[in-house]
């Protein structure tokens, strides 16, 4: 047992000072060149990888702040999944509940890498629309509009779609930005940007089962106070027809035989 126990005990060592090499010895007689191979192997690979599923917010970092962001991220986080493609969540999840940002950071720090995520996100997901029940080229309003599950729906503070080197936003927006993220079913990733109305109606095609699309445009024009409701119906067909365009939305409803 003292032998487990003992190699158990250069296991830790050997993990925390390769996280935390400033502030953690390496286990006792260990060559500090082979050390220092390791070190650098597994630092670089974290740090590739999350570079690889971020590339914006990498680009508005220096190389000395990422790399900081990044040592912080494997020195304080304590990550619930073994698998590769997983530890970009767990890098979001560190920043949004674990970082301390600093005065210089980006206000949008948090929402620009949720949005470069989700890209990530998509293009594994297991999901898939099963297209039995649905007609690609239904009527979106006399037939029940049916939401693709790989089109996500998220509302940003910061137009986060467009920072890049040449736009960095200070401030937020005037009002939200809502992007339907989707994957097609070519599997590329593609996004709309929405007005608030868009947003709302794309939420209540996804909740909705059984109600026409004339029927949920009806009730969105009465809830936003609309006062022409066919005017708005012409207008929300042309929307439900851009989403269906863009496989956001992937047809109607098909009736029981």
């Amino acid at each position: 047992m003292a032998d487990t126990r003992d190699f158990r005990d250069i296991q830790y060592a050997f993990a925390k000072h390769i996280r935390d090499p400033a502030n953690n010895p390496p286990p006792t007689d260990a060559e500090d060149r082979r050390m220092a191979i390791y070190r650098e192997l597994f630092f670089n690979n974290l740090r590739n990888l999350i570079s690889q599923t971020f590339p914006v917010l990498k680009k508005l970092h220096s190389p000395e702040k990422w790399s900081d962001l990044v040592r912080q991220f494997m020195v304080r986080h304590e990550a619930q999944t073994p698998y590769f493609l997983e530890i970009p969540g767990e890098f979001l999840q560190f920043l949004q509940d674990e970082y301390e940002a600093d005065e210089d950071d980006y206000p949008f720090l948090v929402e620009l890498a949720h949005y470069e995520w989700v890209e990530l996100a998509l293009s594994v997901s297991d999901e898939e629309n099963d297209m039995d029940g649905v007609d690609p080229d239904g009527d979106l309003l006399e037939g029940v509009p049916v939401k693709s599950k790989l089109a996500w729906l998220f509302g940003y503070q910061f137009p986060v779609h467009r920072i890049s080197l040449d736009f960095v936003p200070t401030e937020p927006g005037e009002q939200p930005t809502f992007l339907a993220i989707c994957r097609k079913s070519s599997d590329d990733m593609d996004f709309m940007e929405l007005n608030p109305v868009m947003a709302r109606l794309l939420e209540l095609i996804a909740e909705n089962d059984s109600a026409s699309g004339r029927d949920l445009l009806t009730s969105l024009g009465e809830e936003t106070g609309f006062a022409d409701i066919d005017q708005f119906i012409g207008h929300g067909l042309q929307a439900m027809q851009q989403m269906r365009d863009a496989e956001i939305i992937t047809g109607t409803r098909k009736s029981p035989a």
